[in-house]
């Protein structure tokens, strides 16, 4: 007697797995900042400095580059307070690689949690952007405490600055997440980007300003350079900080408002690609780890 075919369907609806930001925002805010607060706590744990290491960091490394490229090797283009923008490019580029290069082996080191604890999966990432935007936070202190050293005043463009940090952090959590759910998969992911991380730094107007390119292609170069979104956030930051001729605002460089769309569109895309892939990886992380 041949036994009958059992009808999968009155197993009910197929489990899909934890999703990558659960049915309720308020819990996964809190589980993100969680994250976020209790790895910036450890950072500094048993320092006897503590949270001044924080600040300490750029600004040694900020007086070595300042003597090599103001005093050895001239990159300032005569602007003024090129020290200052020389510290921000830093500041902002380094919360983009501590976001991203952070972003990258996030959710293998917590596997522990992945594993064993239901809980949105796109908290990780959030979490290693919200540790980054607080160290952000610290050096940017020093960037002011520099500027007002230095003789610098308070400008009404200031109120640019939050706008500007958002569009980096929207860029930031873009490829934190993209890289996140890659490298679970793909472990050539990190050294890959470590490799792009370096070109992208010497590709951005870090250690010299956009006005010290010349010749017969310079508003090309120039506007090509800032349709990187890092580029654009730099520059425009030195302008919203500085400003004067010396630091003309993004729009300004790349000739006309109208080609920000540029810089605008690959942030948009990046947050939103990023974001529909770790969605629908989400809930096999788990099964990949």
């Amino acid at each position: 007697m041949s036994a009958e075919p059992f009808d999968i369907a009155k197993l009910g609806r197929p489990i899909s797995g934890p999703t990558a930001t659960g049915n309720d925002w308020r819990r996964f805010w809190t589980l993100a900042r969680t994250l976020a607060l209790t790895d910036f706590k450890l950072k500094f744990f048993g320092s006897a400095l503590g949270y001044l290491w924080q600040l300490m960091r750029p600004l040694l490394l900020f007086g070595v580059l300042y003597i090599v490229f103001t005093q050895i090797v001239n990159l300032s283009g005569k602007a003024p307070y090129f020290g200052i923008a020389l510290l921000l490019g830093i500041v902002l580029y380094g919360f983009f690689t501590e976001a991203t290069a952070g972003g990258v082996r996030c959710l293998i080191e917590r596997e522990n949690l992945v594993r064993k604890i239901d809980f949105p999966r796109l908290a990780v990432p959030v979490a290693v952007v919200l540790n980054a935007l607080m160290n952000l936070g610290l050096n940017l202190i020093a960037v002011f405490v520099f500027l007002m050293v230095s003789g610098g005043g308070v400008r009404l463009s200031w109120l640019e600055l939050p706008f500007i940090i958002a569009v980096l952090v929207v860029v930031g959590l873009g490829f934190a997440m993209l890289l996140s759910v890659s490298f679970v998969k793909y472990r050539d992911v990190a050294p890959i980007w470590d490799v792009i991380l370096q070109a992208l730094f010497y590709a951005t107007p870090i250690f010299y300003t956009v006005q010290t390119i010349h010749g017969p292609h310079a508003e090309a170069i120039r506007r090509a350079l800032l349709c990187n979104p890092l580029a654009t956030v730099i520059q425009q930051a030195r302008h919203a900080l500085i400003g004067g001729p010396g630091y003309p605002s993004a729009a300004t460089v790349m000739g006309g408002t109208v080609w920000l769309l540029i810089p605008a569109s690959i942030t948009v895309g990046v947050c939103v690609w990023g974001y529909l892939v770790f969605r629908r990886s989400a809930p096999r992380v788990a099964e990949l780890l």
